[in-house]
């Protein structure tokens, strides 16, 4: 008798699962009808015909991310480099991703390896590096344009690595150490130039000083001449205006010309004593008295 009560219950159980379908938020369902498409199930509760409604595939409808394997490419200067990435990707009709392809999580990660092999051959090493969103971007086109019939949208590309071969990379150490070396050079020699400049600079301004110097130092001695002249002949001016006022005088001319005879005689005495001269007159000796005298006599006269 139980074996009869367990039997209906397992008849039972399967009869609801083919009757009732209930479809999550993230997927849409596909259903056919004696192997035909009917209609796609949105997420909610659904009713099935048992035995000839079926669920054929559940389709994942948020955002997949796949990643695309380690691949061998070329580029245009003949280096090869293993290249690996990532491809998002998101079901957008799930009619089309059921019927329009077998596997389009396949198709999408050959399809990208392929455009990937293809756009890095049209490449050099150093570009791929440094224009890897350019190359990420390439890629996202072409490969959403051939899966529009598939149902799917690539959201976008990501490149995780591009790893040249041992023999690559050592010789890209070596030219960075070549590049490196270089700019140290350039920068000592930058600095030495600036540093002779700087030099050469400071020595043209202490030349200018020392030269500004001289001219100022020169320019006060000239001025220090001249007025020291200006005040000589200033003073000798003054000297001859009071002499010539001393002359016009009463006496006056008879004291300069007694001046120049007293003058005269100093001088002829000097001139005597130093020549070699043996015989002279003797009366001589008493010419200086003899002008004193003279003099004398003059003054007597004009103050008579």
């Amino acid at each position: 008798m139980w074996y009869v009560l367990l039997a209906i219950v397992i008849i039972a159980i399967i009869f609801i699962r083919k009757t009732i379908i209930i479809v999550p938020m993230r997927e849409e369902v596909i259903k056919e009808r004696m192997g035909k498409f009917t209609e796609t199930l949105k997420p909610g509760f659904h009713f099935m015909v048992p035995f000839i409604d079926n669920d054929a595939y559940h389709r994942e409808m948020r955002e997949r991310v796949l990643d695309v394997p380690s691949q061998s490419c070329i580029t245009s200067d003949n280096i090869q480099v293993d290249v690996d990435g990532l491809i998002y990707i998101k079901v957008i009709d799930a009619y089309k991703a059921s019927y329009g392809i077998g596997n389009y999580k396949s198709a999408a990660v050959n399809l990208a390896q392929t455009t990937m092999r293809s756009e890095i051959g049209k490449m050099t090493l150093d570009s791929t590096f440094s224009e890897r969103d350019r190359l990420n971007e390439k890629i996202v086109k072409e490969v959403d344009r051939a899966s529009d019939s598939w149902g799917i949208k690539v959201l976008r590309y990501e490149l995780k690595n591009i790893s040249p071969s041992q023999s690559v990379e050592d010789t890209m150490e070596k030219q960075m150490e070549a590049e490196r070396s270089k700019r140290a050079e350039i920068t000592l020699s930058t600095g030495e130039k600036e540093s002779r400049i700087k030099i050469s600079e400071g020595e043209r301004a202490k030349a200018i000083n020392i030269s500004e110097g001289e001219k100022i130092k020169r320019i006060n001695e000239a001025e220090g001449r001249a007025v020291e002249i200006a005040l000589m002949a200033e003073a000798s001016a003054n000297g001859i205006r009071k002499v010539s006022e001393a002359i016009q005088k009463p006496g006056g001319q008879m004291a300069v010309r007694t001046q120049l005879v007293e003058q005269y005689i100093q001088e002829y005495e000097k001139i005597i004593e130093a020549a070699n001269i043996s015989v002279l007159p003797g009366d001589l000796a008493n010419i200086k008295s003899l002008v004193k005298t003279i003099g004398a006599a003059a003054s007597v006269k004009e103050s008579v």
